[in-house]
This record gives C-alpha cells, structure tokens and sequence, in this order.
C-alpha cells in the first residue's frame, strides 16, 4: 500500500472530505465516492484512513502538560442545554487575574484537537474554556462520526445559548479579569459571529472559517472581529462579502485574513487538511489580537 502524502490528494477529495465532515455525504457515500480516486496504487483503504483525524500523534498540549492546571468543570446553561461540561485551563499557580477566552469546537463536540487549543490558549497566558455542546446527549462520543451525529441532535441555537452561558461563567470566575473573548472553528467559527450579535460586551472574536450572521443581526456587533478564512474553503468564503459590507457600513472593527492554498479546517492539525504555515501564521494573530483587547 503506497504511503500517503498530502501532494497525493486532489483537492476534490479535500472537498468530498468537507462535505462528509458536513453531513452532506454519510459515510457510505463517502467511500463509494473516494473509489474514483483509489488509482496507481492508492486505496480506498488508505485514503480514508489517511483522510480521518489522527488525535494520538498530533497533540499539540498534552493533557499532563506540567504548566497547566487543566481540568473539566461543569456550569449551568439553563437557556440551552442544562449542565455543561467544559475544560477550563490556565497557567500553573497563576495568582493573577488573568483575561479569558472561550473555545468553540467545530461540528463534532469537545474532541482531542480542540481540547489541545483550549490548553495552547492557556500557555500563552490566559484561562480558557472549552465547552462540549454535546454534555446533555453524554458528551463527545470518543470518534468525529458519532460525535456529527450527536450534534444534529441538538438544536443549533441552544447550543449558542450553552457558549454565552460559559462566557458568563468564564467572565466571573475568580482567575478571570472581566475581560473575555472567544475562537471558534467551522461550526465554532459561526458561534463565535453570533457571540459577538449577542453580546455587546464581548472583548473580541476569532472566527475561524465560519457562516457569517444575517446583515440584521451583523450590524449588532460591537466585539473587534479578527476573521479568517481558507482560499480553497468556496461554501464558507461566499457570504464574506456581504458580511464585509455590512460591518463597513456600521463601522465595526474587523481584522480579515483569506490564507492562500488551504482548505477549510486548515488550522486542525490532526488531518490533512493542516496546513503548518497558515495553522500558524494565524494563531500568532489570534493570541496577539486576544493580548491587545483582553488586557
């Protein structure tokens, strides 16, 4: 069996791949289509196990990380989904108030990766919480697929309800100075938006590749917005220029970026889709942008 490597792949794998992640393909769907590009070598097999996250070997923080204090905690969502459970993180014996960001997975739950950028967050000097939408249906499952099913389960804009709660939890937590943002990625990255529509003391948001709000509720915003964007990602990169039109008109503070040659999901390191440069080009931004609005 050939070994795999990212200059292998089409990019209309890349795009089966984005429309399996997004429910528009079930699996069987999926494999039934990744055997028009099983040639010279390549198969079925190893496409979609090079395809599927690898969440073992691409920790980026491990959970026993020695500088963290990290660990689950439970708050109460009582407009969404009840009691919610989330990773909070900050540095080891911090006994400074320190700014907070919320974390928002993608469509899947509180998988491996997005714990790891919950811990990251953490390392550079804030108290992060990283929520699992999916705590009423048990929580994430332990793999994507049945974590995308459990998801579909519950309503999207209860599940908004559960993240404004956690950035209210997170706002008066005793480690916190008032002062909050989120990022979010893919279904996260739309959460992140509509944190921002909902709440008008938000300190910042970094919406990752994610659906833009309607213009009524985008003129809301009031939160800095630092917004970026994969050039291969076309479903999601279509709404951006009413978005931008909208926050132009209404003078709302906004930073864009569109990485050239990537795929949406471009940041999530455990398939890939990963690209190394921009994943880390624009996480310097965040935590840059996150340390000048938090303070």
């Amino acid at each position: 069996m050939k070994n795999l490597k990212k200059e292998d792949i089409s990019q209309e794998v890349f795009d089966l791949y984005d429309d399996y992640a997004h429910n528009k393909l079930n699996r069987r769907q999926f494999v039934e289509k990744l055997g028009i590009y099983a040639v010279g070598g390549i198969t079925v097999g190893s496409l979609l196990s090079f395809m599927s996250p690898n969440y073992l070997d691409s920790m980026l923080v491990k959970p026993n990380d020695p500088t963290l204090d990290s660990d689950y905690i439970t708050y109460e969502s009582p407009k969404g989904g009840g009691t919610i459970k989330g990773l909070l993180s900050k540095p080891k014996d911090n006994t400074e108030k320190l700014p907070g960001v919320i974390v928002v997975h993608e469509n899947r739950g509180l998988n491996p990766y997005i714990e790891a950028v919950g811990r990251r967050t953490a390392k550079e000097g804030f108290i992060s919480l990283a929520p699992d939408a999916l705590s009423p249906l048990g929580g994430y499952p332990g793999n994507d697929d049945d974590g995308r099913a459990l998801q579909k389960e519950r309503d999207r804009d209860e599940m908004l309800e559960d993240f404004i709660a956690a950035y209210r939890y997170l706002k008066n937590h005793e480690s916190c100075n008032g002062h909050v943002g989120v990022v979010g990625f893919c279904f996260g990255g739309w959460i992140s938006n509509m944190m921002a529509v909902r709440l008008p003391d938000l300190g910042a948001a970094v919406p990752y590749y994610g659906r833009q709000p309607e213009a009524e509720d985008a003129k809301k915003i009031n939160a800095p917005l630092l917004l970026q964007y994969g050039e291969l990602d076309t479903r999601v990169n279509e709404g951006w220029p009413a978005f931008e039109e909208v926050l132009k008109a209404n003078d709302i503070e906004y930073q864009f970026y569109i990485y050239p040659g990537v795929n949406h999901g471009f940041h999530n390191n455990t398939t890939p889709r990963y690209d190394k440069e921009a994943a880390n080009l624009s996480w310097e931004r965040t935590i840059a942008f996150f340390k000048k609005h938090l303070v």
